[in-house]
């Protein structure tokens, strides 16, 4: 599967017409600045952000895209098949680079990667993974029959929230199986607070003349074991996310935010929003 820096997330967009129109450019300036990947679902307003993704992607070459989507966890049996289908509908495209599961649900994982494994070998998506799953759901998944060709786990991560550090990120990486970061740029208000008023933070922020969340995104790809997947409705926050590519955190600074918010040393629960 190709390697991506950063991506786009798109949850929360394309539920308001009035700035539908906005949210296009968005993600359009974000592939004309290096964003070719797309993440999206079909839970995200009931399919209006894979609406909203089609029409933005229409007028680049497919080749040159990455776009991924997920399946609600009550549609990953037989239902999997209209899924993909109504998404593909809507994306305006005949495949996925990426389908995820959404989350662990009620229908066994090994019926879910059957059917993961038909859409490979017909041509409807190209890779398959999961989505907020723990260490224990990978083990239960990767025991299955060809539960090893997961590619992909997309979990939350950011700044302020680290949990996965402590035994998923490892079990993944001992697998081979790559970290999607959602939510890089905390959702929590609280957490995000902790961040934007923090000395530290917005020193090394003044240093670069950086914002704090460009700062996030480059704490992430300064570790360059995730992808991370910024959302954004503003054409403007989505070049400045788009700068990071080429952007390098000093180790020195790198090492600064690691300390002031170290990563847990021991088990949480897996944050997911």
């Amino acid at each position: 599967m190709k390697s991506f820096k950063m991506g786009q997330g798109t949850w929360k967009l394309g539920d308001n017409r009035e700035t539908f129109g906005k949210e296009i450019e968005s993600i359009r300036l974000g592939i004309e600045n290096g964003l070719s990947l797309i993440d999206t679902a079909e839970m995200y307003g009931d399919g209006n952000s894979e609406i909203l993704v089609g029409k933005a992607i229409k007028p680049y070459k497919r080749e040159d895209l990455f776009i991924v989507s997920k399946v609600y966890p009550f549609n990953s049996g037989e239902n999997i098949y209209n899924s993909v289908a109504n998404s593909l509908k809507r994306l305006q495209t005949d495949y996925l680079d990426l389908y995820l599961i959404h989350w662990k649900g009620s229908i066994p994982l090994g019926e879910t990667v059957d059917h993961m494994e038909k859409l490979v070998e017909k041509g409807i998506i190209r890779n398959w993974g999961v989505s907020n799953f723990d260490t224990s759901d990978m083990k239960e998944l990767l025991a299955l029959e060809n539960g090893a060709n997961c590619k992909v786990n997309q979990v939350l991560y950011n700044l302020a929230s680290r949990g996965i550090e402590y035994s998923l990120l490892p079990y993944l990486k001992k697998n081979n199986i790559e970290v999607m970061a959602y939510c890089p740029i905390s959702p929590d208000r609280r957490l995000f607070n902790r961040i934007k008023y923090n000395e530290i933070v917005n020193s090394i922020a003044e240093k670069y003349n950086i914002s704090i969340p460009q700062l996030l995104l480059a704490f992430i790809n300064y570790r360059g074991d995730m992808i991370p997947i910024p959302r954004t409705s503003n054409p403007k926050h989505n070049i400045e996310n788009a700068k990071m590519l080429k952007f390098e955190l000093a180790m020195e600074d790198y090492k600064k935010l690691d300390n002031e918010f170290p990563a847990p040393d021991y088990k949480t629960p897996l944050h997911i929003v």
